[in-house]
């Protein structure tokens, strides 16, 4: 696909295509030779497992090899089913939905990264919860995927997708970012506004840190992916209300890069900080692996 590098140009272009993100995104790799039907059809593929990480993780609830997660999701959904959740059925089943597939992740299974395998429950967390709520069809499921696959394009070049270069606001920052901007579309939002609900995601999670309790993508990972499935979603609603974001996208990234830099390398996926350097942290750690690991402080 071809390479974008600005949210806004982004947004522009599209608008002045009378296109959606993702039909630019589309477009823009057709033109470069590749077809259309197999990029449809690849999509499309992602998009099914997508579904079914949602459906093992909430049916069968499978355990990670440590034991530390994998009925999380399954939780939340038998409590969205049982009573009124404080925080609304959509984002109640949002978070259910991410936290489903992160179990799944951790327990070895097959996921979609998106944009990696520790925040891979974000986007199809969000965008199925939203799909369902509006009826959307599956090609219009596929060209939000494109919007998703566009905007993390934009962040990659620009600042972060890893946990250990710039913490788990590269991480599940920019899942909430691709989803938010993937639903702002789905719901007939603009590409400005679409870009604009990516900006308020960062907005909410710049600085956040990656620290995985025994090195594993486990605790609080799986928490997180629910968490912001359901900051994609207030983000997306903010954006369709028409607040804005002061700072333009752009310099937000640039700010989310800045940031990741600054972090020490105890905070960047090493499991040498914050809830990874906990004293509870550092007993699960010696239960799973039997000693702490290696350089991890006393």
């Amino acid at each position: 696909m071809p390479e974008y590098r600005s949210l806004e140009r982004l947004a522009a272009e599209a608008e002045a295509r009378q296109l959606s993100i993702g039909g630019l995104v589309l477009e823009d790799a057709v033109a470069t030779g590749e077809g259309r039907e197999p990029l449809l059809a690849r999509m499309g593929e992602h998009l099914a497992v997508m579904r079914a990480s949602v459906e093992r993780g909430l049916t069968e609830a499978p355990p990670s090899h440590s034991g530390l997660v994998g009925r999380e999701g399954r939780l939340m959904e038998q409590a969205r089913r049982g009573r009124r959740t404080l925080s609304g059925e959509a984002t109640a089943m949002a978070a259910a939905r991410a936290m489903a597939v992160a179990c799944v992740n951790a327990a070895m299974g097959k996921v979609v990264a998106a944009p990696t395998a520790g925040s891979c429950g974000v986007l199809p967390g969000a965008l199925l919860t939203v799909a369902g709520d509006l009826g959307s069809s599956e090609a219009e499921l596929v060209m939000a995927l494109f919007t998703a696959a566009g905007i993390g394009q934009v962040i990659a070049s620009q600042a972060f997708l890893a946990g250990a270069e710039g913490g788990c606001q590269a991480e599940c920052g920019a899942a909430a970012a691709m989803a938010a901007a993937a639903v702002v579309e789905l719901a007939g939002g603009s590409p400005t506004a679409a870009v604009n609900a990516a900006a308020l995601v960062f907005k909410g999670c710049i600085g956040l840190v990656c620290d995985p309790v025994a090195g594993l993508v486990e605790v609080p990972c799986v928490k997180r992916n629910g968490l912001f499935a359901a900051n994609a979603l207030v983000a997306a609603d903010m954006s369709l209300a028409g607040i804005q974001t002061v700072i333009p996208p752009d310099e937000v990234l640039q700010a989310v890069r800045e940031v990741g830099r600054g972090l020490p390398a105890s905070l960047r996926e090493t499991a040498g900080g914050g809830l990874a350097a906990t004293a509870t942290a550092r007993s699960l750690e010696r239960v799973i692996f039997g000693s702490q690991r290696d350089g991890a402080p006393s």
